[in-house]
Parts: structure tokens; sequence; C-alpha cells
């Protein structure tokens, strides 16, 4: 059970993706919890990703703050995110 979960954020990915695995073991190894959706098990999170944050791209980062929505791509980038939101 992760020590944090954060609700401002969603994790977009697939399961198999070698990237998403490295951002799902950081997230492990944090302690931080999310809801993460996974866009090849389901054609609505597929096209949420693809409709907020204009491509397929896996691991995507949605982030909520203050009304506001970020999408971030890449998996350093999101373990980083993630080390400064801890």
């Amino acid at each position: 059970m992760p020590s944090r979960y954060l609700n401002n954020v969603q994790l977009y990915h697939f399961t198999t993706c070698p990237y998403c695995i490295k951002v799902r073991l950081a997230m492990k190894i944090m302690g931080i919890g999310m809801e993460c959706k996974n866009i090849h098990a389901n054609a609505e999170y597929r096209a949420q990703l693809i409709t907020g944050g204009g491509k397929p791209q896996v691991p995507c980062l949605r982030i909520v703050h203050n009304d506001a929505v970020r999408w971030l791509y890449e998996s350093s980038d999101i373990i980083q995110y993630l080390k400064q939101a801890k």
C-alpha cells in the first residue's frame, strides 16, 4: 500500500511499456500511489490521452493544479516531478 496517494495526478500507461514500468517502479520505491489508466485495456483512456495530451505516447502524467491541466511526458521528467511532489 502506498504511503502517499496523489489525487491531483493520473498516470496514462500500458503494462508492458518499459518506460511505464520504470515510472511505476519509481512510484513503488517512493511509496506514491495514484490513479493509473491503462490505454491498452480501455479505449476511453486512450481517447482522453490523445484529446488532452495531443498524442498517444506513454507514460504520460496528467497533472491538475488550480483548475489548470498539464500533460507531462517522458519517464525521467515524470519521476523528477514525483520526487518533488513527495
